[in-house]
């Protein structure tokens, strides 16, 4: 389901036009629901960031919401993963003055990791985080969950619409329910069967009377 098809189902269940600042509201609106409920797969992202000699703060990217890990990578070509800690330990284990291979990080500010000890040479870092997905709403027209799983992307959107209509609320009961069948069937997706396989994992097996 593209951009043009969403808007005409969202307008077809509503029997009703909304304006185009309107319509991508709640589109976004429920796109953010959802990524923030399920480790979408067009959520994981990663990007090489580089320290500098003596300053113990990195830059985060523009589009950065969490961290699945952090790596600096040697000159031997080894990635070595830094420890997340608070900034108060950093600052009580680390005297400010301390130089040294980094082996530690917090999130101090927003958009900023400060690793200790302080950076004593150049080191690219290998960032994997999570991040909101591209939208629907954007220029392409065309998303993950517009492409892979729409059902939840339309009954999130029709929520947020019908809130803004202050609709009947049984209809808005049944458009919730529907959101959350299909949430559920989405996490069994991403946080489930994404993150094992056959090899470490027997496969699901039902019943059979």
């Amino acid at each position: 389901m593209n951009y043009n098809a969403l808007v005409t189902e969202i307008q077809s269940y509503t029997e009703n036009v909304f304006s185009t600042t309107d319509i991508n509201t709640f589109i976004t609106q429920a796109e953010q629901r959802i990524a923030n409920a399920v480790q979408l797969p067009a959520s994981f992202k990663y990007s090489t960031l580089t320290t500098s000699i003596g300053v113990a703060t990195v830059i985060l990217p523009a589009d950065y919401l969490a961290t699945f890990s952090v790596a600096l990578q040697l000159p031997s070509g080894a990635q070595a993963y830094l420890l997340n800690k608070d900034f108060t330990f950093l600052r009580e284990a680390f005297p400010t003055t301390a130089t040294g291979q980094p082996t530690h990080y917090a999130l101090s500010q927003a958009y900023e990791l400060t690793l200790a000890p302080i950076p004593n040479a150049v080191y690219p870092v290998n960032l994997s985080y999570y991040g909101y997905p591209s939208s629907i709403t954007a220029p392409a027209g065309t998303s993950w969950l517009g492409d892979n799983f729409s059902s939840v992307l339309l009954y999130g959107s029709l929520v947020e619409a019908y809130t803004f209509m202050k609709g009947d609320q049984d209809v808005m009961a049944l458009y919730d329910t529907k959101f959350k069948e299909a949430m559920g069937l989405l996490k069994q997706l991403a946080d489930a069967k994404n993150r094992q396989d056959t090899f470490r994992s027997d496969q699901v097996r039902y019943p059979v009377k």
